[in-house]
């Protein structure tokens, strides 16, 4: 059992159900059993489409009833429903077929369920029909309201832009069924930003629809409603905003925040000081409201720099003023944008212009030259206080204080008070031939201003030099040289400038009259030949010849100096070399000149000189380091380490012995004093005072101190091994000599000499000392 249903019928029931969207559940009814009515007509058992309102309140809605023709009505049959939402959203009733819905249905989550419907015999258990497929459409009501989902918006403009400028789209959504009874057509319409904004109700393009300054305001809020059902009364809406900013375009000139300035400069400010400040508004932002400055009149003195940063004018100075000259100047000042919006063209003449006074302060200014060089002549050889040349400065202020001069750095020339240079001693020009001086002018009020000039002396050329052998010439002729053999060329150098090339000629002197062997020839160069006139020569004969030269200048006047050339006989081979000449042609070949090897000798003279002076010099140094060789001693410090006499000793020691410069003993080589004083200590400590031992060991110091040329009298050592009290060999003290050892006997005191005679007298004799 299957149900077909016509394609034009399906769409008639699509435009039915659009038309009774608010149908009552009974008319619903009606609608399927009229339908139903209409099938069975062809088939037994026909079904296809059923209808529910979606968002329904009641508990339970009735969809529709299946029945089959093959029902008589005895509960023979059972219907069997299942299939999207069977159970759980629809149930059927086993023996009517009717549908119902159990919960509130929502089109935009489902908007239609497939279901399949059997008829079971109750008797049989097997289906009387096959299977069947149906569905079940939820028909939607405007329960929905338009969404922006984009919104909020945001968006920028350009200020003062035309009417009907498109600003923006907004778009808003509804999910209710747009096919049905315009559930899902929406109007726009602006709730807020009238009269300078308006939207199109179908597209959402919201458009300017008056001119806006952003400074005047710079940004609108707009409200757009979105209303479905064609904005019917019963339409649902929804809102958004709109944010709109306007950016910024030139439409403002920059204005001057006064219309005159006044400003102060010194006479002495600098170039490039900064006089004063100017500053224009503009009410644009960004580069819209860069500004750039300029003197309209095109002043020569002042000009405006542009500080980017803060959008000022910096007036400054472009040419050194003068108070005394001019004393006030008055300059128009010229503002315009840096940039020209291409919407809002200006001319270049729409910039606005300001007044600047600027007055000129009096300074004290240094004195001012009429010149800043001075370029000067004077000849060479002038003598002292020759006229040089003038300077002139003048101080240029009003009070005209006097100047007076001075020369910085050069003794060759003077100024006085009036500017005048004189030279104070002769000029060279050979030495210098250019003199740079420096000129400085004070005031003779405030010696705080000074300037200087700068003065350039060109010293004349005076032919005061005569001309000379352009360098040394050592000059030699074979013995067997023929007459007219030329055997040298020469050429001169003059140290005197010439206006024009020098002219040197060359003539024999008439000291050399009596030369009758060489010539001179000159060859109207400023060179000359020297030629021979005979032929022979013999070096023994005569090694050398002097020839006297005669050379004058072109100089006015003309200048002549006698240069003597020297020629020396020499020995040739056949090819005209030299093969051995006189001592001067030999040094010539080594490459020295007589004078070079003279200069030579003196040099090594002086050094050795200079060496025998400093060995001398040293060597009695040396005498002085050591007096003691030839002088005696005066001053000596003696120490004993032994008890003397008191006050009465007086000679126990002979000074002198000491100064006497007539001994003299041979060195004797000191013994090991060390040794020998502990092998005397062993030997006393075993014999006693009395030994001889120890008599033995006093005359063979004595006899060493006596012997030794080199041991001053302080450096003697007296070593005694004999202790006090304590020891074996009892004191050697003169205090308690008498009381310890009444026995003891120092007569070999007296043999010691005079030294010890004041010790023989106090204990050489016991019986004397008691009476």
């Amino acid at each position: 059992m299957n149900c077909y249903v016509s394609l034009q019928f399906l769409l008639g029931l699509a435009q039915l159900s659009r038309c009774h969207t608010n149908m009552t559940n009974s008319k619903m009814l009606e609608l399927n059993q009229t339908l139903r009515s209409h099938l069975r007509a062809k088939r037994s058992w026909v079904w296809n489409h059923f209808y529910v309102q979606e968002e329904v309140t009641v508990t339970e809605q009735h969809v529709g009833r299946l029945r089959s023709n093959l029902d008589e009505g005895d509960a023979s049959l059972v219907y069997l429903l299942s299939g999207d939402g069977a159970g759980s959203i629809f149930t059927i009733n086993n023996r009517t077929g009717d549908i119902t819905a159990i919960k509130k249905l929502d089109r935009e989550e489902k908007a239609f369920y497939k279901l399949r419907a059997q008829v079971i015999n109750v008797y049989t258990g097997k289906p009387v029909e096959p299977e069947s497929e149906f569905v079940i459409k939820v028909v939607d009501i405007n329960d929905n309201k338009p969404q922006f989902l984009d919104g909020p918006y945001e968006t920028s403009i350009p200020e003062m832009s035309p009417e009907g400028t498109s600003v923006i789209q907004v778009t808003a959504t509804d999910n209710d069924d747009p096919a049905q009874e315009n559930n899902a057509r929406l109007i726009y319409t602006i709730l807020q930003g009238q009269p300078y904004f308006s939207v199109e109700p179908t597209t959402g393009i919201l458009r300017i629809s008056s001119q806006m300054d952003r400074e005047a305001k710079d940004q609108y809020l707009v409200v757009i409603q979105a209303t479905d059902r064609l904005g019917l009364p019963d339409g649902l809406s929804g809102t958004t905003t709109v944010t709109i900013n306007l950016s910024d375009v030139n439409d403002n000139r920059p204005i001057f925040q006064s219309g005159l300035y006044h400003m102060n400069v010194s006479e002495s400010a600098p170039i490039g000081t900064s006089i004063g400040i100017i500053m224009a508004d503009d009410s644009d932002i960004g580069d819209n409201a860069k500004m750039k400055y300029s003197i309209e009149d095109g002043s020569y003195v002042f000009d405006i720099i542009t500080n980017n940063e803060t959008q000022e004018g910096i007036v400054v100075l472009k040419k050194k003023l003068d108070y005394e000259l001019q004393r006030q100047y008055s300059v128009r000042a010229k503002v315009t944008n840096s940039f020209i919006d291409e919407y809002f063209p200006k001319d270049e003449n729409s910039g606005q212009t300001t007044v600047i006074k600027i007055r000129v302060e009096d300074a004290d200014e240094p004195p001012v030259f009429s010149q800043l060089e001075y370029p000067m002549e004077i000849a060479e050889e002038t003598p002292y206080g020759t006229y040089v040349g003038t300077v002139f400065a003048r101080d240029p202020d009003v009070t005209n204080s006097p100047v007076r001069y001075s020369i910085v750095g050069c003794s060759l020339f003077s100024i006085d008070d009036n500017g005048t240079i004189i030279i104070t001693e002769p000029l060279d020009r050979e030495i210098d031939a250019w003199h740079n001086i420096t000129v400085i002018a004070t005031e003779k009020n405030n010696s705080q201003q000074v300037s200087e000039a700068h003065v350039y002396v060109q010293v004349l050329n005076v032919n005061d030099h005569a001309p000379e052998f352009f360098q040394y010439y050592e000059t030699y002729v074979c013995e067997k040289a023929n007459a007219g053999q030329l055997i040298q060329t020469i050429s001169a150098m003059d140290r005197d400038a010439s206006v024009e090339d020098h002219r040197f000629s060359f003539n024999l002197s008439t000291e050399s009259t009596s030369n009758l062997s060489f010539t001179v020839r000159d060859n109207q160069d400023n060179t000359a030949g020297i030629l021979t006139t005979r032929s022979g020569f013999s070096r023994q004969e005569q090694p050398v010849f002097y020839l006297p030269i005669l050379i004058a200048d072109n100089g006015n006047p003309s200048l002549t100096s006698t240069n003597t050339l020297t020629i020396h006989a020499c020995e040739c081979d056949e090819n005209g070399g030299t093969q051995s000449c006189t001592y001067g042609a030999l040094t010539f070949s080594m490459g020295f000149s007589i004078e070079g090897l003279i200069a030579i000798l003196a040099c090594i003279l002086i050094i050795l000189v200079f060496v025998f002076t400093i060995l001398g010099l040293k060597q009695r140094r040396k005498q002085d380091l050591f007096p003691e060789k030839g002088e005696e001693f005066r001053e000596n410090i003696v120490r004993y380490d032994d008890e003397g006499g008191g006050e009465e000793d007086t000679e126990a020691f002979d000074i002198a012995a000491l100064r006497t410069r007539t001994v003299m003993r041979a060195r004797k080589t000191r013994k090991n004093i060390t040794t020998e004083i502990r092998s005397l200590y062993r030997q006393s400590l075993q014999v006693g005072p009395d030994s001889a031992v120890f008599k033995e060991f006093i005359l063979a110091k004595l006899e060493e101190a006596n012997t030794d040329p080199w041991a001053p009298p302080f450096d003697s050592l007296q070593t005694y091994a004999f202790e006090g009290t304590g020891s074996l060999a009892g004191s050697l003290s003169s205090l308690e000599s008498s009381i310890s050892d009444p026995d003891q006997n120092f007569d070999y005191l007296t043999e010691l000499g005079p030294r010890f005679k004041k010790l023989a007298s106090m204990y050489g004799s016991r019986v004397p000392a008691k009476n």
